[in-house]
């Protein structure tokens, strides 16, 4: 039995990713990938929680929910203040935001291809 190609695997955890988040309600959810600019993850997601309490319940539901299911123990940075936690999953880093915190460091800016534009945020 041959193990799933790496490609594979972090398709898989991004998609699980992502549908945790959106359990979760978190906002404006933006996916880069790091493929040629980064050796440190395939992938970046970036989100937002509404509160402090939000960002910290979306991250720690998050990586109970990899640990569960995925047997990834996740480094967490972050989670006590609760402005900006970054979650290192291995192949995919997740970065969740208060809103305010997010539009100060702009976070996908710099890691965007020129000329992308991020997503308008969205008013659910």
């Amino acid at each position: 039995m041959t193990a799933a190609p790496k490609t594979d695997l972090s398709k898989a955890l991004l998609e699980r990713i992502n549908s945790s988040l959106e359990d979760d309600k978190a906002e404006d959810v933006v996916t880069i990938s790091l493929a040629g600019k980064s050796e440190m993850a395939d992938h970046m997601v970036v989100c937002s929680g509404r509160s402090s309490r939000q960002v910290a319940a979306i991250s720690e539901k998050l990586t109970d929910r990899l640990k569960q299911e995925l047997g990834i123990f996740c480094k967490v940075e972050g989670k006590d203040q609760g402005d900006w936690v970054l979650i290192d999953a291995g192949d995919v880093i997740v970065h969740v935001f208060r809103p305010e915190v997010r539009e100060f460091y702009q976070l996908e800016k710099m890691w965007m291809d020129p000329g992308a534009t991020i997503p308008a945020p969205t008013d659910d």
